[in-house]
């Protein structure tokens, strides 16, 4: 190889410098009308919105619906984008004048999407502004606006184990069937048991669904564990998920991931009974607990709080002065102020509100702190889990 490069000589070169030189010359001074592959690959995966059409309504139970969502070719959206199985939508609404946004697990299988189809499976919550919002006017034909997939609660192999334990509650369900359709389609490669909690029988949701994804893949189990069945029968426990029925259906001798999706009284309780098993802190995934209420219901919080608290917000050159609950976060109290606010995922981890925070003090529940050091030395905070202890001057980003 050396004595190839020494018989190189920089004579043999300057032809071709002239050569490129006239085709210089000759090409018109303006960028070619040709967009890169790079760039066509970085627009589909990530649109800064998606627009969005409601093709079909599923009834799955008396509060719980399952919206399927198709492009709305005439607003520009042509194709949907592929994601990885356990991603969230995040759904932009404005209510009564006031723009708001929820984030939802995509609940079909990833290879859906390449079909041109979503499924958002959304339980009415009760008291809940925008889940009460899409229930009452959302039909066949009605557009919505959604972000593209996102968040981190997918099978990732370099830091997840080949055996997972997955823990749903109730609609919590919902990123684990579009996991156990892709592991049926061949697209996921691990194995996974679903110990699925639901009140009863009645109440399981994708019953049928789950049944048969176990029947037509071996890597897939479920297991139903029901807390108000009196009897229940094959593939089923009754009581709640606990860390020994946990130990009952893992790997003996084999290391294991366990990933959790549920309501937050569930994550409170599931949470205590998986430090009994000792599993490094990697192979513990959880899904976004979603939009936090009641800060006053953790043990942390303080006790003399102001009831009301007042907040002055920069937004570019604009400056508000608004008052609002302390029982609420500080991305509601902007919100009923009409100030929108970038948001994604409202529990602090996709940093799309990463905002600073001038004077005064705020609360984050432990669970949701996803801050990092710089953070804390540059008083960044998050306003979606950030509850106002004082009245606040802060500064957050313009909402595109």
């Amino acid at each position: 190889m050396s004595g190839s490069l020494k018989e190189l000589k920089a004579s043999k070169f300057v032809a071709l410098l002239a050569g490129r030189q006239k085709r210089f010359n000759n090409a018109e001074a303006k960028l070619p009308n040709v967009e890169d592959s790079a760039t066509a690959l970085a627009k589909a995966l990530h649109p800064k919105k998606q627009y969005l059409k409601v093709a079909e309504i599923i009834e799955q139970t008396e509060d719980c619906k399952s919206f399927v969502l198709v492009p709305d070719t005439e607003k520009g959206t042509k194709a949907l984008t592929y994601f990885g199985a356990g991603k969230y939508l995040s759904i932009f609404e404005t209510i009564n004048g006031m723009p708001v946004s929820r984030a939802y697990s995509i609940s079909s299988s990833p290879k859906d999407s390449l079909n041109g189809k979503y499924m958002l499976t959304i339980r009415r919550v009760e008291g809940g502004l925008v889940s009460s919002y899409i229930f009452d006017n959302w039909t066949v034909g009605t557009c919505v606006t959604a972000s593209a997939p996102a968040g981190n609660f997918e099978y990732q192999p370099l830091r997840d184990a080949k055996k997972v334990i997955c823990i749903a509650g109730g609609s919590g369900i919902t990123p684990f069937l579009s996991m156990a359709n892709a592991i049926n389609d061949g697209d996921e490669d691990f194995e996974m048991t679903l110990l699925y909690g639901s009140r009863d029988k009645n109440s399981i949701l994708f019953k049928d669904e789950l049944e048969e994804l176990q029947k037509s893949c071996d890597k897939i189990k479920v297991v139903h564990v029901l807390s108000d069945e009196k009897k229940v029968s094959k593939n089923m426990e009754k009581g709640f998920i606990t860390a020994e029925l946990i130990k009952k259906y893992a790997p003996e001798n084999e290391p294991y991931s366990v990933f959790i999706c549920g309501s937050q009284q569930m994550y409170a309780f599931v949470d205590k009974e998986i430090e009994k098993l000792g599993l490094e802190k990697k192979y513990v995934r959880h899904e976004l607990f979603g939009e936090f209420h009641n800060p006053s219901t953790q043990e942390d919080y303080p006790s003399d709080v102001p009831e009301t608290v007042k907040i002055t917000v920069t937004v570019q050159d604009k400056t508000y002065i608004i008052k609002g609950k302390s029982s609420d976060s500080v991305m509601q109290i902007l919100e009923q102020s009409g100030i929108p606010v970038p948001a994604r995922c409202r529990s602090g981890e996709c940093g799309f509100c990463h905002s600073h925070l001038i004077s005064g003090e705020v609360y984050v529940p432990k669970h949701l702190e996803y801050r990092r050091l710089a953070d804390y030395k540059f008083n960044c905070f998050h306003p979606c889990c950030s509850f106002p202890l004082t009245d606040l001057e802060i500064n957050i980003p313009v909402a595109k």
